[in-house]
Formats: C-alpha cells, sequence, structure tokens
C-alpha cells in the first residue's frame, strides 16, 4: 500500500465516486437502500474531509505557499459539503428534499474532486515531489485512525462550527 498523499486522497475518491454511483442507481423507490448508502456517503465524506482540513491542506499551505488560495478554495468547498451532510443526518431518506439534496452534494463533491485531481495534484506533486507527499501520507493515514466518522460527533461539529465563524 502506498502511502504517497496523492495516491491515499486519490483512492478515495475513486470509493466516494463508488459510493454516489451506487447511490444514483438505487432509484427513487429505493428508500432504504438509498439511507445505508447515504450513511456510507456520510461517513466517507467526514473522514475524507477531515484528512485533507487537517493533513493535507495545512501541509500544502506550509509548503507550497503560491498554492494558498487554491488550498482556502478547497476549504470552502469541504465547507459546503460539510453543511449539506450534516442536513442530511437530519433527515429521513424518504424525505420531499432529501434526493434533491444528496444530488447537490454529490454534484458539488464530483467538482470538487475533478479540480483537485486535474488542477491542483499536478501543482502539488511538482512542487513536493515523492518523498514529501510519503511523508504527509504517512501523516494522513494516521489521522483517518481517528478521524470522526459523523458530523454528529463532537470533534467534526466543532471543526464544522469554527468553519463556520471563520
Amino acid at each position: 500500500m502506498s502511502t504517497d498523499a496523492i495516491v491515499l486522497l486519490r483512492d478515495d475518491h475513486k470509493s466516494i465516486r463508488k459510493l454516489f454511483r451506487d447511490f444514483e442507481k438505487a432509484g427513487p423507490n429505493a428508500v432504504k437502500r438509498k439511507g445505508q448508502i447515504a450513511d456510507k456517503i456520510i461517513t466517507a465524506l467526514t473522514v475524507h474531509t477531515y484528512i485533507e482540513n487537517e493533513g493535507m491542506y495545512p501541509q500544502v499551505r506550509d509548503r507550497v505557499p503560491e498554492l494558498e488560495s487554491d488550498v482556502l478554495e478547497s476549504y470552502e468547498e469541504h465547507h459546503v459539503a460539510d453543511l449539506l451532510v450534516m442536513e442530511l443526518v437530519t433527515m429521513s431518506p424518504d424525505a420531499e428534499r432529501f434526493d434533491a439534496k444528496m444530488t447537490v452534494l454529490i454534484e458539488n463533491v464530483e467538482h470538487h474532486i475533478q479540480e483537485e485531481e486535474d488542477e491542483w495534484f499536478p501543482k502539488v506533486l511538482e512542487a513536493l515531489g515523492r518523498k514529501q507527499l510519503r511523508e504527509i501520507g504517512e501523516h494522513l493515514l494516521e489521522l483517518k485512525e481517528k478521524a470522526p466518522t459523523s458530523p454528529a460527533q463532537p470533534s467534526a461539529l466543532k471543526k464544522t462550527l469554527d468553519a463556520i465563524v471563520k
């Protein structure tokens, strides 16, 4: 298993995209199935945004100052996703706006992933190289072990509220 930060994050992106496809394939009448998939999406996104916000973004911001505006945009994109996730957690899968809210979340996260993979990751790789990315990746793996799995967990909720105040 690679510890390269970009490889780890791409693997997460791949898993998240698969969950998105599973949700979309469940169809409008698969309420229970959608609820189960939505729970997996919420967990995956909560863990993923945590390790990026706490591990990847601060490291890139410190080591590659010219990418600061990209990092700040990424924080804001995560903020939007976090708000949608927090709302979805409180909703039943058969709620009138559940599918619409999940669709907006999927579209936003897909856009964010595409930007990271096509624009941001190549710049980070060029600036840092594989050795530094492996160091960051090892830190991401440590963070993943203690990451919140739900936005309702106190540490995740505090981070989200802190981000709102900023």
